[in-house]
């Protein structure tokens, strides 16, 4: 299982990040341009996963409904639950089926920065020219290998804003008058939680992590924060009013 990994998710971005290097002289660069070509490549499956996500939180108020309804009886409300996904043709698991594939990727990309441009540079293929070393000071004044205080700061504003987006979306999107206090159930108050926690985790980790690594999570997450502008924009294009403001047709 390792040696299939390797073969078809390390392997490949250890070359593709040596490519890169090689035609730009810059780790930086190569990174940042990895990242938009991988963040490209996994397109099309964090789409499907924010639509999803978009999709669950518009109906999360009749969720709650179910939920006071059927309060002491578990088997009905699991029940009216899949029927109410079934109405609306939405797959709970399908926000969370495309991360899941994304992640052997993610993964391979941590290794790589973290480890595998000292160590691994066998691995490159006997076609490509092979670095004979990674210089790891960036844009003049950026040494990657060692953590970036201002890239750690930067990632987690990024991941703030893209937790935010969402939460916003949320608050417009899901607010009736027959659910009005949605806004203090657990889940909503789980991700106002959320919101402020993984920003701070993700300063406080790439406070400790090299340069690189800070960098890759900065730009993949500012992609992230661009793919949603654009799914929420459309999807705000393809409203119609309807039992709850904003709810999505399918």
């Amino acid at each position: 299982m390792s040696y299939l990994y390797q073969i078809i998710c390390y392997q490949p971005i250890l070359n593709l990040l040596a490519f890169l290097y090689n035609n730009t002289a810059d780790l930086g660069v190569a990174i940042i341009l990895l990242t938009v070509v991988i963040k490209l490549a996994l397109w099309p499956l964090s789409q499907k996963a924010i639509k999803s996500q978009t999709e669950l939180q518009a109906i999360q108020p009749k969720i709650e409904e179910l939920k006071k309804k059927y309060a002491d009886n578990k088997a009905e409300l699991g029940q009216a639950t899949m029927n109410l996904y079934k109405e609306h043709k939405i797959n709970p698991l399908s926000s969370c089926l495309p991360l899941l594939i994304q992640l052997p990727f993610l993964f391979a990309v941590f290794r790589v920065l973290r480890s595998g441009l000292q160590q691994d540079l066998g691995l490159v293929y006997s076609f490509m020219a092979k670095p004979e070393n990674f210089h790891t000071l960036s844009f003049g004044f950026m040494d990657l290998s060692k953590p970036v205080i201002y890239l750690a700061v930067l990632a987690g504003i990024a991941q703030f804003i893209q937790s935010k987006m969402m939460l916003s979306k949320n608050k417009k999107a899901n607010i009736s008058k027959e659910v009005a206090n949605t806004e203090d159930s657990m889940t909503n108050i789980m991700n106002k939680q959320m919101t402020y926690i993984f920003p701070v985790m993700t300063i406080v980790f790439g406070l400790s992590l090299p340069g690189g690594l800070t960098l890759y999570w900065f730009m993949f997450t500012a992609l992230t924060v661009l793919q949603q502008f654009l799914v929420l924009k459309d999807k705000k294009s393809t409203t119609l009013s309807g039992p709850i403001e904003g709810e999505i047709i399918n």
